[in-house]
């Protein structure tokens, strides 16, 4: 059967999304469509930030974006010698946070420097408030905007046309939801019951139920594994 995958390529590599390769395993073609574009902004800022990192404690990472936004602070040579020749190590002396587990350390110690925090524009407060709320000084920053992939309808209205209406539909993000569901519904008219919805974890779920979908299936772990063992089992 058919799955349509509203995500972004796969960072970084090569070789196929493992989301298609493991949908393909289990006897199902998958076909992926970018929603997202992203404009990275006050790089000049967040570059002035992490060459001085005795004003932080550590840093925070909650999207593949922001990594990259750090990455292309040092794009400069000059820039880029510096950071290898003493600034690195002071920032590998310090805590280094990413989504999961990790976080729930960031209560422990409420003498600290603040975090820095380079972030999206569509952010959720979970995290910023968890922390305010342990006395955990944070240093936000927006490193890059989100938007609605300027292809997207046409993309979308393309694959219906040639496609038809696909066997289940997964979600990957509460962005993606905002900016496809009303295409979608449009293109699938009275079919819409009949596709399987799925979701890659529990807040994306929860905005696909606020907008009055059926979730089928919303995976364990955000993992390409998980989520097409989620949808093979919707599809049986």
């Amino acid at each position: 059967m058919h799955v349509l995958l509203l995500k972004e390529p796969r960072e970084g590599g090569s070789g196929p999304d493992p989301y298609i390769k493991e949908l393909a395993s289990r006897g199902h073609k998958a076909t992926l469509i970018p929603v997202l574009s992203f404009t990275f902004v006050s790089l000049n800022t967040l570059s002035d930030k992490l060459f001085q990192p005795e004003q932080h404690g550590g840093l925070i990472f909650t999207s593949p974006r922001a990594v990259e936004a750090v990455k292309m602070c040092l794009e400069d040579d000059e820039r880029t010698e510096q950071w290898n020749k003493d600034i690195k190590d002071k920032w590998n002396a310090k805590s280094i946070y990413v989504v999961g587990k990790a976080t729930a350390a960031l209560g422990e110690d409420t003498n600290i420097l603040p975090l820095l925090f380079p972030c999206g524009s569509i952010k959720r407060e979970v995290l910023p408030t968890a922390l305010r709320e342990n006395g955990v000084p944070l240093d936000t920053l927006m490193v890059y905007q989100t938007a609605q992939h300027p292809d997207l309808e046409k993309n979308l209205k393309n694959h219906f046309t040639e496609q038809g209406v696909p066997a289940s539909i997964a979600f990957f993000s509460p962005s993606g939801v905002k900016f496809c569901l009303e295409t979608v519904r449009r293109l699938s008219g009275e079919q819409l019951k009949q596709i399987k919805f799925a979701a890659i974890g529990p807040t994306t779920a929860d905005a696909m139920t606020a907008e009055g979908l059926s979730v089928s299936c919303s995976a364990d772990k955000p993992t390409a594994e998980h989520l097409a063992t989620g949808i093979a089992k919707a599809l049986q």
